[in-house]
């Protein structure tokens, strides 16, 4: 079946016997995905927010000596309390989010192989795997992520690509990655605090961490509505020369 500009499943014909199957018949709706995909991102911006403003709050505070016993051992402060919050908070939010991101992701990767095959290189186990492969996630998904970018460009009147800016993927691509790398200097911070200072740079490195998820969560939400539309509108344009292929 196809999909609509909806996002939802349109009827077929059944398949002649002794004929291929139309390619576009094998496409997998991505509006669904996207629009859980989106929430979640959403959510993940407002957990940023929260970070960016709990830190900042923190930072100051420890600095004024509101709280001299923050970070030691004897602490249980609010500093401390509210700097375990955060950890906790992240850490099923992260699991939940990326999940749902990949399988969205192995969907719109799917759909590729139909609407534009000769742009992908990678199978589709790479949609899922090249995530969780040490130092190659760093670029293996971005790859692979232009590639699907390229193959979902829309047609024009003469049959060729619509030139399609990639700007949105790479953009988010850096500042995916410096969040990454906030996040760890975050966490090596606040494991290292031992008293008021130490914690209130690790809340000071935690605002800005909440900053770079922030911005990473929002270019996220427009990569994934933009490529999703792209495939919708490329679906509903009908077969076109790929389909021979």
């Amino acid at each position: 079946m196809s999909f609509s500009a909806t996002g939802s499943p349109q009827p077929v014909d059944e398949p002649v016997p002794g004929f291929a199957p139309e390619p576009l018949a094998l496409l997998r709706p991505p509006g669904g995905l996207a629009t859980a995909t989106t929430a979640l991102l959403a959510l993940s911006g407002l957990y940023a927010l929260l970070l960016t403003g709990t830190g900042l709050y923190l930072g100051s505070a420890l600095r004024n000596g509101s709280y001299p016993d923050a970070g030691t051992e004897d602490g249980g402060t609010l500093p401390d309390t509210l700097m375990a919050l955060a950890g906790l908070l992240e850490i099923p939010l992260l699991i939940v989010t990326a999940a749902l991101f990949i399988t969205w992701f192995h969907r719109v990767h799917h759909n590729a192989l139909l609407l534009g095959r000769d742009a992908v290189t990678k199978s589709a186990a790479w949609a899922v795997g090249g995530w969780f492969v040490p130092f190659a996630f760093l670029r293996i998904p971005y790859k692979m992520a232009k590639e699907i970018w390229a193959a979902s460009r829309l047609r024009g009147p003469d049959a060729a690509h619509r030139p399609v800016s990639t700007a949105p993927i790479t953009t988010w691509w850096l500042v995916w990655i410096t969040a990454l790398f906030a996040n760890r200097v975050f966490g090596i911070l606040y494991d290292r605090a031992d008293d008021a200072a130490g914690l209130a740079t690790a809340a000071t490195a935690a605002a800005v961490y909440g900053v770079v998820l922030l911005a990473a969560s929002v270019l996220a939400i427009r990569f994934v509505r933009g490529l999703t539309a792209m495939q919708i509108a490329k679906a509903a344009q009908g077969p076109g020369p790929y389909a021979a292929e």
